[in-house]
């Protein structure tokens, strides 16, 4: 399975970067490639490609708030999360990726 997500929070500092690392050790551990996009301060890092986009089969959101340039992801299959529900438990947002 393919997952690209985008992890943002409402400082864009340390919860947006500790969203992306939770999700990241989280694949490995169920077998899921996975990309991430970080929006924090310091502005888009790591941005996802329209190719990318367009090979996952699951968009995650995990954001307190409106993420920039989110139209590129129209067409997508889109999971939505708290960056609190990624902190908390990252295997389960992946296992329910999965279910979709």
């Amino acid at each position: 399975m393919k997952i690209v997500a985008v992890t943002a929070c409402p400082t864009g500092i340390a919860h947006t970067y500790m969203a992306a690392a939770e999700l990241k050790k989280a694949a490995v551990q169920t077998n899921i490639h996975i990309n991430v996009e970080t929006q924090g301060a310091m502005g888009i890092e790591n941005p996802l490609s329209i190719r990318d986009i367009a090979q996952a089969d699951v968009v995650l959101i995990a954001s307190d708030i409106e993420i920039e340039d989110r139209a590129r992801f129209s067409g997508s299959k889109i999971h939505c999360v708290t960056i609190e529900e990624v902190l908390t438990d990252p295997v389960r947002v992946l296992e329910r990726c999965k279910a979709l």
